[in-house]
């Protein structure tokens, strides 16, 4: 269009000029009007623009063909319980006034992503994809479907393990995350809005981004930041680094509408690999502690603390009995490496560490009065321990102050419920003084029902307001609710 106006006004101008021209010749020399001559003006030569691929050119067909086979769309379903009084009255209102055949319907469906592992279908992807599922099928991209079953998951990471009957699938290995660097070239694969096998491509923006989306206490969030269009039903997919290679694992966006705004968040793969492996191995996710309390350091906090320089994690409190103290660590100390990998961060610290379980010995460089140490020391478990936790084991819950353990059949009988966690022993924390005894059992925190560490993390992370609701029942039977 713009080349069109152009030539009209260039042909209308000459139009302009030869009548000028012819309306001079009848005038005396006085009288006419100077004739500016138009100058053709040669085109200059036009050449076509040629992208010429060099060594540092990424090549992002290898990297796609590699993962769109290994990456596979989940639907899963929530089957509601029909007892409550909106679905009674409400299918009893149907059939009264002329619509029996439309019946409330009881099962949430919704979808998302996942990466196969192995060849034998194994298969990562996100615990907020697969949470509270009763069915969870998977599709391939060659369009076979077939039911997984859940092996494990940790609300704490935001991952799950699922599994699949089958061979020979395509899959994708791991890579470094550690070595991915702030401007590299990744693609994230994944069916957003049930597209199949969509590939997006872009750089990776920032890493160990904490979004706190995971609540507070023993979560890990170290986000890698890319560019990359991640959308809703991305969640559970892959990010690739240009060689194929899985780098991490696409679990959030950042929006005010809810689609891609140009945030976009995984969990770095040394993670993914660490807590899948716990996964499949133990059921529960092994985690390490340093049995200390950190803070950023900042300017002021180094300046109060008379710190020449603004570089590490600030240790504020040392645990009695833990890792940190029982290898030489100190309230002031500041933490600047972990096995040589520089932290300047909370959330860089915690990645770090989580990549490790109890019993783990790691060398921790710190920052003491101007002096550099180091430490070797041993990683313990939230008990204090290096005990591995299993499914169905007992465990800690740091946020009561709790050992609990799933509240066998003969209880359940007993006290006439249906699940529950037993307390087993009371340490520092919310329960100390509250009165309520060993043996109590814990039923529902925030509404939902618990039945081992998963299902109190989930209850926790899930909460919709500041306080905390316990109901439980006591060894002699009685009913009990309690507010935090």
């Amino acid at each position: 269009m713009m080349l069109s106006a152009m030539l009209m006004v260039t042909s209308c101008g000459n139009l302009i000029q030869k009548k000028e021209a012819k309306e001079n010749e009848n005038l005396t020399e006085a009288e006419q009007q100077p004739v500016t001559e138009v100058e053709q003006v040669q085109q200059p030569k036009v050449q076509r623009a040629a992208f010429i691929p060099t060594e540092n050119t990424p090549d992002f067909v290898d990297a796609a063909e590699r993962s769109v086979d290994a990456v596979v769309h989940i639907m899963t379903k929530v089957v509601k319980q029909s007892n409550t009084y909106e679905d009674f009255f409400g299918a009893l209102l149907g059939q009264l006034y002329g619509y029996p055949g439309q019946s409330r319907s009881n099962t949430m469906v919704a979808y998302g992503s996942g990466v196969v592992l192995t060849p034998d279908g194994y298969i990562v992807t996100n615990n907020h994809v697969v949470e509270g599922a009763d069915e969870v099928e998977v599709t391939f991209n060659n369009k076979v479907k077939k039911t997984a079953t859940i092996i494990g998951t940790d609300p704490t990471t935001d991952l799950a393990l699922i599994k699949v009957d089958a061979s020979d699938l395509e899959y994708l290995t791991f890579g470094d995350s550690d070595n991915v660097r702030i401007g590299e070239w990744v693609l994230a694969v994944g069916n957003p809005f049930n597209l199949t096998s969509t590939v997006t491509a872009g750089i990776v923006s920032a890493k160990a981004r904490n979004l706190s989306i995971l609540g507070e206490g023993t979560s890990v969030e170290s986000f890698i930041q890319t560019d990359a269009a991640v959308n809703p039903g991305n969640s559970g997919g892959a990010l690739v680094n240009t060689k194929g290679e899985l780098v991490g694992i696409n679990a959030a966006i950042a929006s005010h509408t809810g689609s891609y705004e140009g945030y976009s968040f995984a969990i770095p793969s040394n993670i993914v690999r660490k807590v899948v492996d716990d996964l499949l191995l133990y059921g529960e996710t092994q985690r390490g502690y340093l049995g200390v309390q950190i803070a950023e350091l900042t300017q002021e906090l180094a300046d109060k603390e008379g710190l020449e320089n603004i570089e590490g994690v600030y240790v504020a409190e040392v645990t009695d009995g833990g890792a940190a103290k029982l290898a030489g660590l100190k309230s002031g100390d500041v933490i600047t490496s972990i096995n040589g990998k520089k932290v300047n961060s909370t959330t860089q610290l915690k990645e770090s560490v989580g990549q490790y379980r109890p019993g783990d010995k790691i060398d921790v460089e710190v920052n003491r009065g101007g002096h550099h140490h180091h430490y070797d020391l041993t990683l313990l478990n939230e008990a204090g321990n290096v005990d591995v936790v299993k499914k169905g084991d007992s465990f800690y819950n740091s946020e009561f102050g709790l050992m609990l353990q799933p509240v066998d059949q003969s209880d359940m009988n007993r006290l006439n419920i249906r699940n529950g966690l037993k307390i087993v022993e009371i340490r520092q924390g919310r329960f100390m003084n509250s009165g309520v005894p060993v043996d109590f059992v814990i039923t529902k925190v925030n509404g939902v029902a618990v039945n081992d560490k998963t299902d109190l993390e989930n209850a926790l992370k899930n909460k919709r307001s500041r306080r905390t609701t316990i109901e439980g029942v006591y060894p002699n039977g009685m009913n009990a609710t309690f507010y935090y």
